[in-house]
């Protein structure tokens, strides 16, 4: 009896102790069934990572920006043609209509056809080229005294590289009026699907070191006009790295 006594009292002792000590359990963490206990305070996650910046997969050393015979070739002012007299070797007629008969090189003349014919599916629109190809010998002549200054320097004109074509429009438009006419604007909007940039834009004289010229397109492939045209970016010199040639 005195045995079952003992251990009536420790049990009650236990107990009390435990009511004592907020109902821990064997681990010391507070039991779910001890009223007024709480759960324990969930850890925050992780702050998410930033996404991975993108990266310029576009390979601007695939092709020469200094080879004359190259869609890349960068003149100007400052970047004459090595040699200063160089002759494409694979001039073609463009089969445009014209008013003064446009030669270019073959894959540039082909870029050329499917330009105007695309054009040609807008109501009234009819392209025409009014100048493309000119040798140096033609350049000298034009450029005379240097008091033009939208003729380049023989040598330094784009011209000379057969990648090339002022446009106007059939017994209409021509040079000035492309700024402001919907073929102009066409040109400019939808040019780098056929592989052109409008090389001489009005905001970028001091870059490209000509006036403004709307006629003035220059064929420099699909791939590199696209890549310019979704970075927002108007001039070769700009998008190489160039020094401004203004």
């Amino acid at each position: 009896m005195l045995v079952a006594g003992i251990l009536v009292v420790a049990l009650i002792v236990a107990l009390v102790v435990g009511l004592l000590s907020g109902g821990a359990g064997p681990s010391g963490e507070p039991t779910a069934s001890t009223p007024g206990s709480t759960r324990p305070t969930p850890r925050a996650a992780p702050p998410t990572s930033e996404p991975p910046a993108s990266i310029d997969t576009f390979d601007k050393t695939a092709r020469s920006i200094d080879d004359p015979a190259s869609i890349w070739v960068v003149v100007n002012r400052l970047r004459a043609l090595n040699p200063i007299d160089y002759m494409p070797d694979d001039l073609v007629e463009v089969p445009v209509e014209h008013t003064w008969e446009p030669l270019m090189r073959q894959e540039a003349a082909d870029a050329v056809v499917a330009m105007f014919e695309a054009a040609s599916a807008e109501p009234g629109f009819a392209l025409a080229s009014n100048s493309a190809f000119r040798d140096y010998e033609t350049q000298v002549e034009l450029y005379g005294d240097g008091s033009d200054p939208t003729t380049a320097p023989p040598g330094h004109s784009e011209h000379q590289t057969g990648l090339t074509i002022d446009i106007g429009t059939v017994g209409g438009c021509s040079f000035e009026c492309l700024e402001t006419s919907p073929e102009g604007a066409w040109l400019r909007d939808n040019g780098y699907r056929f592989g052109f940039i409008l090389r001489y834009p009005a905001d970028k004289v001091d870059v490209t070191g000509y006036p403004p010229e709307p006629w003035h397109f220059r064929y420099i492939g699909v791939d590199l006009a696209t890549e310019m045209h979704e970075q927002g970016i108007t001039t070769l010199e700009e998008f190489f790295g160039l020094p401004a040639a203004g």
